[in-house]
């Protein structure tokens, strides 16, 4: 007789060789007071460093452990694989570059239990990955609502009933309801996959004591990087894909970004029309930029932060902002990664939620 699994863990990893070890050792620490039955897979997009030597060490002799090669590489490609062999009749997604407290696992699992929620989640404690003033003022970036808009697992939100929720503990059954995740977005499959359950009538819950340690970027030019290259333009591309993850917080910076080309350009030729609504405005942006500053100043007792936020706070939201642009122009001439793929698997559009009435059936005939 099979055993019956109660709890799926899927863990995506990639060249993470600095954190698996932490990682992997605060899942083998959750607390289990209800016993429940659990498999556990790291799914290892082919690293090209110590990562799955360092794992091998630390799981060795767990046989509810298993190692999954990914060929495809990218999380959502090995959350798709990690879910075609787990068993449990809850998936709890988590992320190699995190660490979890002890009552993790059974805080996410009594929470689903009493709200009966497609999935739930709570809070990302974001901490310095590193000493240095890059590394601080990522941080001071990434917890202010002036930075990430109201991202509310990053700015700590007190609300229950959200759009999404970091990595996630989903009921199995979600899955089968309304698909996998689209291996075609690198970036943003799993804010895609968590519209998909609330445009298709499911429910996202968020608990204040369910909360994670993340460590971002060790500098903020590979913040920037990050942002240009990979987080911007995978948010229009998920736009493209999926039209129903649209969110006004994702878009703001194109739209400064747009405003300040257009500002600079056309004030000497309009200076009344133009040049004077432009300059109100970025006053009051950086008004709102040194405010901003003088708060994580304060919270993070930084005082290099006074003076480093403005800059920062306007090249993240510029950068960002071109990113997205970016990733438009992509679109528009057919140049984009997630132009050249099909569907990511079988009878995909099936499950894609309709905007408009009619899609869900023409897709399925």
């Amino acid at each position: 007789m099979e055993k019956i699994i109660d709890v799926s863990i899927i863990v995506p990893f990639r060249n993470e060789e600095s954190h698996i070890k932490k990682c992997a050792q605060s899942i083998l620490l959750f607390k289990n007071p209800d016993r429940l039955q659990i498999e556990i897979f790291f799914v290892d997009g082919m690293s090209e460093d110590n990562t799955c030597k360092v794992l091998k060490k630390i799981i060795k002799y767990k046989k509810n452990i298993e190692i999954i090669k990914n060929k495809k590489l990218t999380q959502s490609a090995g959350l798709n694989l990690a879910l075609t062999k787990a068993r449990g009749k809850y998936v709890m997604r988590l992320d190699a570059h995190t660490y979890y407290p002890k009552g993790y696992l059974r805080d996410c699992y009594r929470y689903a239990i009493s709200t009966m929620a497609d999935n739930v989640g709570g809070t990302l404690i974001t901490k310095c990955n590193g000493t240095s003033l890059g590394a601080k003022i990522v941080q001071a970036i990434t917890t202010h609502r002036f930075g990430v808009g109201n991202s509310g697992f990053r700015t700590r939100s007190k609300k229950k009933i959200v759009d999404t929720v970091p990595y996630g503990f989903f009921r199995r059954d979600i899955f089968n309801k309304i698909g996998l995740f689209d291996q075609r977005l690198i970036r943003g499959q799993d804010y895609e996959f968590n519209k998909r359950i609330t445009k298709s009538g499911g429910l996202i819950a968020s608990s204040k004591k369910v909360n994670a340690t993340y460590y971002n970027q060790k500098s903020f030019v590979s913040f920037i990087k990050k942002q240009i290259m990979w987080e911007a333009p995978y948010n229009s591309y998920m736009w493209y894909l999926a039209p129903y993850s649209f969110t006004p917080r994702h878009a703001v910076t194109g739209c400064f970004v747009v405003g300040i080309i257009s500002g600079v350009t056309l004030s000497p030729i309009f200076p009344i029309q133009i040049g004077r609504p432009f300059f109100f405005v970025m006053v009051l942006y950086a008004i709102l930029g040194i405010t901003s500053s003088l708060q994580q100043a304060i919270r993070y007792k930084e005082i290099i932060h006074v003076f480093a936020l403005p800059p920062a706070f306007f090249l993240f939201h510029f950068f960002h902002g071109l990113g997205i642009l970016t990733g438009f122009l992509k679109l528009l001439f057919l140049s984009a990664p997630v132009q050249k793929t099909s569907e990511p698997w079988d009878r995909a559009g099936f499950f894609r939620v309709p905007i408009f009435a009619g899609i869900l059936k023409k897709e399925a005939s």
